[in-house]
Order: C-alpha cells, then structure tokens, then sequence
C-alpha cells in the first residue's frame, strides 16, 4: 500500500487511537484522555466542521428521569422486540448525565425558567465546543487524514491503523494499543447533507480485521429532500406538508389519522410527488423555521414560499447513517470481536437501541454520547493492560481491497492481473446503481436482490484489481469504492436472509412480519459472504420494562 509515498510517511504512537470526526469520535477520545492516556484521533475531514452532526441542529434523547420509563416504553416498542430494553436505558441515563459536561465546556443550551432545556444541539457549535475541549485535554487531532487500514498484532489485537494526510501529501501510522471506530456509517455518496464523509470504511476494517457486522439489512433509510436541492434532508417540517401528484390531486396518504411511512416511495414509484406546509400554523411555523433553518435555506435561495407554493420532493438515501446495520458489539464497552478494536456512533450497529428501525435524530445523538463514551473507557483500559511496551509490537496491515496490487502474495499458479488500474468513479457509480433506486432498496425481493448482488460481486471482483496510487487522493478513492462495494454487498446478502418485513426492512414477497425471526443478523466475510443468526432470548418487555441482565442474550445457530 502507497509505497509511492512511504519514504516521507509520520509515524506516531498512542495508547488509544480513534478513528472518526463526529460526536462519537469526540466522546471516545474525551473518555479515553480521562483515563490519562494518550490519544490521537484522525478525521478524514476537519474535526468540528466535518460530518453529518456538524451540518445542522439535532434533537437528543435525553428526557428527565421522571419521563425516562416512557421514553423507553416507545424505543423498545419502536424496535418491534429487536431492541434490547436495559441498552436502551444506559444509553438514556449515560447521555442525561453527559450533557451538563457540556454546558461546562462552554455549550449554550436554551433556557426556560431559568433552567437549561438540553433536548437539541446546533450542530456547528455543538462540535466547536467538542474539539475545543479535546485540546483542552491534551488530545492530538490529525485533521484531513483519513484512516485507511488496521494494523494487527501477531496475536491477532489490533496495534494502529494507516492513513493518508491529504494536505501533507504523505501517508502515516499510528501504533496504538487499542483503536476505537466511531468514523460513521455508509451514505453511499448520496449528497445528503453532511454525509458524504460516511463511506463504510470502518465497516470494511474492521471486517478485514475480523470483525462482524449486525443489523446490515436495515441499511436503507431514506430521507425526504426537495428534489431541486436534494441533499438538505431534514424531514420535520414536511411534517405539516400536504401532497399532491403532477396534476395536482391531493395523494392523502394517512391511515387511522397518521401518513403511512410507506407512502411517499410508493407514491414516488408512481411519479412526481409534490408537498406544500400548508397544514402549518403560525406557531408551528416559528418553531421550525428557527430549528430547522437550514431546511429552509434551499427555499429562499429559490425565492419560494413553501408555505403557499407546491416543490418537487424526493428520497435521499441515507443508508446506515439514520439506518442502525454496523460493527457488531460484544460487551458493555462496546468491543469488538477483535482485541483491542472498540465501536462507537453510527459505525457501530444500533439494534440494541432500535432493533431494524431507525435511530435517526434523538436516539442516534444519544448513542453517540454514551456509546462513545464506553468505547473510549474500553479502548484506554485495553491498552493500559499491554503495559508501556504495547506499541513495540510487530504489526501487519490488514488492509486489502483497493489498498494492494492483487500482485502481492499471488501465489506461482495464479493468472496474472490485468495491468490496468479500476476506475473508482465507475465503481461508485456502479455501486449507486443499485443502492439508489427505490425499487431495488427500499421494495426488496429474492429476485431483486440476487440480481444486485451479480452486479456487485462483479463490481468486487473489479476493486481486487490494481488500485491507482499516483497520489493520495488516488489512494483515498480507490479504497473508497472497495468500501462502498464491500458494504452494499452486506447490506443485500443480510436482507436477502430475512425472509420477512420488518421496521425499514420491506421484502415484498414477505410482507408480514414473522415473530419467528426474532434474531439478529449478523454478517461478514470478504470474497465469501456469510450470515448468522443470533437468537434473542431475552423475554419480550411489556411496559413497564425492567431487565436485570448484564448483557444481551442471544445464543448462535
């Protein structure tokens, strides 16, 4: 890997590596310098500014302890028994206990009575205050150096990564005793606001290092946009919208005095949608226009009312960032199945919180804080245990799809790869394909679905060739397209394998749900895909919910 540039390569150490820019990444590497080790974290944009967190205000599930039993009464209801009840209230009791922590770093929540209401954040403050702090504690930043592979130990624990400093033009390493992922989940280059930074390649290394993935079936989420501006996907305000079709009669859509989820990709499947927010009051209209500004900034550089006049909407795909598939987790730490790798935020799969539902919002900003957290702890007690020799390891890259010449280790028998290098932008456009279209992703069938995955295993067969390495930029798209093929691979082989719909998982030929799937999926592998079931065998909640187990429990088949 990048042998054109390794003789100018930064070579650093650490205790604990984190890999990532949002407020996971954040939390990990404030809970790990709490532990008083030394950590390095790496962004593959600027930390503060990058990411889907840094584009706009959030909400944040964070009730009162008085409203804490009803809150997660509705997630675990939400997760259709996927969701584990006691994860959900750590993560609401961990995150409620965090957020004055914020307001102490210099946070201004609003007020009322006197008192904060730390129910939201605005994004771009939100994660101005978070890089200040991890300065302020003595936390190393490497900005625009995107992580590309893992280092492994000869024991198998992870000891660093390797990356790419654009700016620099150089590559680097970092040897750390423990790595934690918290570098997003997969978008696949959709547009949607702040997303573009959220390409799967967490997922991918820690695959490579031989990890799992869980949940990768709810890996499509879409999120409504204006159709001449599509990448400002907040949905709030269409809340109060009214839809109509090209001629102008109103599509309805609600069922028992609620729009059904399903009915603008169907209606859009139809044709041309189109939705004014004229069922908004005055009072509505204030409070959304200040929370949700940035969704109305489309509307007035179009010089449009949205309140009177009808615009184009469409569906972004926002995959596994608002969906919940990632890193399958193992303990409270949020470890990995691999030594010393930890997983945090929208890397991390979420079905604990949401079961195959999404956790965009409010839950996703909770698990960020908490899970981050935990990570952070888990990774800095990792590396406290190798002791003060822990970076003197010997260590491998495990990196391989769009990294490495197929020519390395071929063995004599072997064809010989074409000479040629892929073309990263076709792969990707490749990839798009088949994960944009409504049809194929959000309508899913046996047929569909088996016709997707031909087309990307060819698109795979294709990454394995020689990537094109003239210069970084080259280095960082090549891997790029081998992350997005590899996770769209999972994400199709996971739904292929559950015969059923449920939450945002919608199989066509298995419309109901089946009460018999009550698993997770998990899923991995490379060249050879494979998925297992988990089996929940934890009794189904009834509210009030109250659990006393240490761990989810689930059993394998």
């Amino acid at each position: 890997m990048l042998a054109v540039h390794s003789e100018n390569e930064l070579q650093l150490t650490a205790d604990v590596l984190v890999i990532g820019g949002g407020p996971a990444a954040a939390w990990a590497a404030w809970a790990a310098a709490s532990q008083g080790v030394k950590v390095i974290i790496v962004d593959k944009g600027f930390l503060g500014t990058s990411g889907a967190a840094a584009a706009s205000g959030n909400g944040i599930m964070a009730p009162s302890p008085e409203n804490w039993e009803k809150v997660l009464s509705e997630r675990y209801r939400v997760g259709k028994n996927l969701a584990n009840s006691r994860w959900i209230e750590r993560v609401i009791e961990k995150t409620w206990l965090s957020l004055p922590l914020v307001e102490s770093w210099g946070y201004r929540f609003p007020k009322e009575d006197g008192e904060s209401v730390r129910q939201s954040y605005y994004g771009p403050e939100y994660m101005r205050v978070l890089r200040k702090n991890l300065l302020r504690v003595g936390v190393q930043i490497l900005d625009q150096s995107p992580a590309l592979e893992l280092l492994l130990a000869d024991d198998g624990s992870v000891a660093g990564a390797r990356g790419v400093q654009r700016q620099h033009n150089r590559t680097y390493t970092v040897r750390a005793g423990a790595v934690v992922l918290a570098n997003g989940g997969c978008a696949f280059l959709s547009k949607a606001l702040g997303c573009n930074t959220n390409t799967g390649d967490g997922l991918l290394m820690a695959v490579e290092a031989g990890g799992e993935l869980s949940s990768m079936e709810a890996s499509n989420h879409y999120a409504i946009s204006t159709a001449f501006n599509a990448t400002v996907t907040r949905g709030v305000p269409f809340g109060w919208a009214s839809y109509t079709d090209e001629a102008g009669n109103d599509l309805g859509g609600y069922i028992n005095g609620r729009r059904d989820p399903s009915f603008l990709p169907n209606a859009l499947l139809k044709g041309s949608v189109y939705a004014r927010l004229d069922r908004a009051t005055p009072e509505v209209k204030a409070v959304i226009e200040k929370s949700h500004f940035i969704a109305f900034l489309p509307y007035t550089k179009a010089g449009i009312d949205p309140y009177t006049e009808r615009v184009p909407v469409t569906l972004v795909l926002e995959g596994t960032v608002r969906g919940t598939g990632g890193i399958r987790i193992v303990n409270d730490n949020c470890a990995t199945k691999v030594p010393g790798l930890y997983a945090a935020g929208d890397a991390a799969s979420r079905e604990f919180l949401a079961g195959l539902a999404s956790g965009g919002g409010g839950p996703n900003a909770a698990w960020a804080i908490s899970t981050g957290q935990w990570a952070g702890v888990g990774a800095a007690d990792f590396a406290k245990s190798l002791g003060a020799h822990a970076n003197e390891r010997v260590a491998r890259p495990a990196g391989k799809a769009g990294l490495r010449s197929p020519l390395a280790g071929r063995s004599p028998s072997s064809p010989l790869p074409t000479s040629e290098t892929f073309d990263s932008e076709a792969i990707v456009r490749g990839v798009q394909a088949q994960m944009f279209p409504l049809e194929k992703n959000y309508l899913r069938s046996e047929q569909g679905l088996l016709d997707s995955l031909a087309k990307l295993e060819t698109l795979w067969q294709q990454v394995q060739e020689n990537p094109k390495q003239d210069t970084v930029r080259d280095v960082e798209f090549s891997r790029r397209a081998a992350a997005l093929t590899a996770v769209a691979r999972w994400a199709y082989f996971s739904a292929l394998h559950r015969t059923e719909t449920r939450s945002e998982h919608i199989r066509v030929d298995y419309p109901e749900t089946d009460p018999n799937q009550r698993y997770y999926q998990a899923t991995g592998g490379l060249d050879k895909l494979w998925v297992r079931r988990d089996w929940i065998t934890d009794a189904i909640a009834t509210p009030p919910v109250q659990t006393t187990q240490t761990t989810p429990s689930v059993s394998k088949l």
